[in-house]
C-alpha cells in the first residue's frame, strides 16, 4: 500500500512539473549562432552544369531552445544558389530554396544546410572566359544578422554534345562495325561526328564534351598546346576508318600546373573527383584510323585511357606516344587489339586491370617507358603488362593472332602485386623481348618455364628482377625514381640514343637509368 501511495505521489509530482516546463517554447535568436567555416567554396563549375552539394552546419551553443527568424540568400530570388535547410526548401514558388523563416534549433544541438549551384557565366560576364561569383547566406536580420559567404568560380567552355530531337526526345548516335568484318555486330553510342570547324581545339577555353566526339573518314582532329578537354560520364573520342588524331602538347615549365600539355580528364571539377577513376569513357582509335600521335599529354580517370584497334600491319605505327602520361584507368591505361603502337617516354600507372595490354597479338615497342600499377582501389585480375595472341569469340572458342613484335626496352615494368607481367601464347607467333628492364617477377612455380625462361636471350637481355625502383609517391601518380632506384644507371645505350631526353626534357646520362625519369634526390620532409 506504501509502495502504491508513493507511484501516485511521484506521478504528481511529475505531471506538475512538466506542466510548468517551456519545453516547447523557443526564443528569438539573438546573433549567437556559431558555424563550421565562415565561408563555403563550391570550387570550380562550368557555366551551365550543376555542382556538387557542399553542405554548412550551424550550431545553438546555448541552453535555450530558438527559433531563427530568417535565413535567406542576400541575392534573394536573383542568386544562383539554392538551399536546402534540413531537408526542407523554405518557402514556395521562386523563393524556393532561396528563403526560409522560423527555423527551429534545439539548445546545444545543430542543422545542415545544404548548397548546391547551377551557373550561366554568360549573365554574369559577356567577356570573360572565368568568373567568381560570390553570395551570402543571412541568419536573422538587423543587430541580429550573422552571416556565411558563398564563393564559387564558373568557367566558359566550349560544349559539344549530341543533339537531341525535340518531338521524339531521342538522342543523336554514332552506330559503327567497330572491327570493320562487316559482321552484324555494330555499336551505337551517343554522340556526333565534329564538324570542320571544331576539328582544332585550342587553349582558349576548356572543352567540354557529352557523349562520343567522332572524327570521320579524311578528317584530323588537332588539339594545340594547352589545351584541357573534359568529359561527361560514357563520353570520350572516337577515331573512325581513315580519321586521326594529333594532340601537340608541349613540355610545361611548371610540372604542377602543366599549362602546354594537353590534359584530358572528367568534367567534374571538384577537388573530391581529382584522382576517381573511370569518369569517363575512352580515346578510341578505330581500325582503319591512320597516323595517330600524341605528344605532351595527361590522360587521367578514364574508363580506359587509350583503346587501340587494329592496322598491325599498317606502313605506319598506328599510334605513336610520347611524352606522355596515362593513369587512374578504371580498366585499362591503354588497350591494343592486333594493333601497333610506338611509345616513348610514356608512364602508365594506377588501372583497375592492366596498364598496358596487346591483346590479339599486334606491333608493340616502348623505350624508356614506365608501366607501373599501384592500383588500390579494389582488387584487380591482371598484371601491369599483358601480352597474348588471342581474344574469345564465344564461351569455348577463340580466335589466334600474331604478335609480330613487343618489344621493351629501357623500361620499368613494377606494381605493388607479384607478377608483374603475363605473357600468355595460344599457338600463333609470338615474338617478344625484354631488353635492360627493371622487372618486377618473383615466381618460383613459373620462373625458368615457357615464356619466362629468363636466362635466354632471344626474350631478355640484360634486365634486372625485382629491385624496389624508388618511385617518388606511385599511389599518388609521382613516378620519379630517386637515387636509390633499381633502375638507375641499367639502360642499354643504343636506346638511350633513341631516346635521349627523358620525360621532363632532361638529358640521359651514360649509362641512362631506364623507365621514362632519369633519378632525382628527392627531398627529405
Amino acid at each position: 500500500m506504501k509502495r502504491l501511495l508513493s507511484f501516485f505521489i511521484c506521478l504528481v509530482v511529475l505531471l506538475f512539473w512538466s506542466s510548468c516546463r517551456k519545453d516547447f517554447d523557443f526564443s528569438p535568436s539573438t546573433g549567437s549562432l556559431e558555424f563550421a567555416k565562415d565561408t563555403v567554396y563550391l570550387d570550380t563549375v562550368f557555366t551551365n552544369i550543376g555542382s556538387s552539394t557542399y553542405n554548412l552546419k550551424v550550431y545553438n551553443r546555448s541552453d535555450d531552445d530558438i527559433v531563427i527568424p530568417t535565413i535567406q540568400l542576400e541575392n534573394g530570388v536573383n542568386s544562383f544558389y539554392r538551399m536546402n535547410v534540413d531537408g526542407t526548401t523554405g518557402l514556395e514558388g521562386a523563393q524556393e530554396g532561396k528563403f526560409f523563416e522560423d527555423v527551429e534549433l534545439l539548445a546545444n544541438d545543430s542543422l545542415f544546410i545544404f548548397i548546391e549551384t547551377t551557373i550561366d557565366i554568360e549573365t554574369l560576364s559577356a567577356s570573360d572566359i572565368q568568373f567568381l561569383y560570390t553570395d551570402r547566406i543571412l541568419f536573422d536580420s538587423g543587430s541580429n544578422q550573422q552571416d556565411v559567404d558563398l564563393v564559387t568560380l564558373v568557367k566558359d567552355a566550349v560544349f559539344i554534345y549530341p543533339a537531341r530531337d525535340e518531338t521524339t526526345g531521342i538522342i543523336e548516335t554514332l552506330t559503327f562495325d567497330v572491327d570493320g568484318d562487316g559482321d552484324d555486330d555494330e555499336t551505337t553510342l551517343q554522340g556526333r561526328f565534329l564538324e570542320n570547324d571544331e576539328l582544332t581545339f585550342t587553349n582558349e577555353k576548356p572543352y567540354v564534351i557529352y557523349g562520343y566526339a567522332g572524327v570521320d573518314d579524311g578528317q584530323t582532329l588537332t588539339m594545340e598546346a594547352g589545351t584541357r578537354v573534359h568529359f561527361h560520364a560514357d563520353s570520350g573520342i572516337i577515331v573512325t576508318d581513315g580519321g586521326s588524331l594529333n594532340i601537340n602538347g608541349e613540355l610545361s615549365a611548371d610540372q604542377e600546373v602543366l599549362e602546354n600539355e594537353v590534359i584530358l580528364s572528367g568534367d567534374r571539377l571538384e577537388p573530391l573527383f581529382e584522382d576517381v577513376p573511370g569518369q569517363w569513357g575512352t580515346i578510341w582509335l578505330f581500325n582503319g584510323s591512320e597516323n595517330n600521335t600524341i605528344n605532351y599529354t595527361t590522360i587521367k580517370n578514364a574508363t580506359i585511357g587509350i583503346l587501340s584497334e587494329g592496322d598491325q600491319d599498317a606502313p605506319n605505327d598506328k599510334l605513336t606516344i610520347t611524352n606522355s602520361q596515362v593513369y587512374n584507368s578504371s580498366g585499362f591505361g591503354i588497350l591494343g587489339r592486333a594493333t601497333s603502337i610506338t611509345a616513348e617516354n610514356v608512364v602508365i600507372n594506377n588501372s583497375g586491370q592492366s596498364s598496358f595490354a596487346g591483346t590479339l597479338g599486334g606491333k608493340y615497342n616502348f623505350t624508356h617507358c614506365t608501366i607501373a600499377n599501384y592500383w588500390n582501389s579494389s582488387f584487380r585480375q591482371f598484371p601491369a603488362l599483358l601480352l597474348n595472341d588471342f581474344t574469345f569469340v564465344e564461351e569455348d572458342a577463340i580466335v589466334i593472332n600474331d604478335l609480330t613484335e613487343a618489344n621493351f626496352n629501357n623500361c620499368i615494368i613494377y606494381g605493388n602485386d607479384n607478377p608483374e607481367f603475363l605473357l600468355e601464347n595460344e599457338g600463333a607467333v609470338f615474338n617478344f623481348k625484354f631488353t635492360n628492364c627493371l622487372l618486377r617477377f618473383d615466381n618460383d612455380n613459373l620462373s625458368g618455364t615457357g615464356n619466362y625462361e629468363f636466362n635466354n636471350t632471344t626474350f631478355y637481355e640484360s634486365n634486372v628482377f625485382n629491385q624496389d625502383p624508388d618511385f617518388e609517391d606511385p599511389f599518388e601518380n609521382l613516378m620519379r625514381i630517386g637515387a636509390d632506384s633499381g633502375a638507375n644507371g641499367i639502360g642499354n645505350a643504343t636506346f638511350t640514343s633513341q631516346v635521349p631526353f627523358d620525360i621532363l626534357n632532361v638529358a640521359r646520362a651514360n649509362p641512362s637509368d631506364a623507365g621514362a625519369y632519369e633519378s632525382v634526390v628527392f627531398e627529405e620532409d
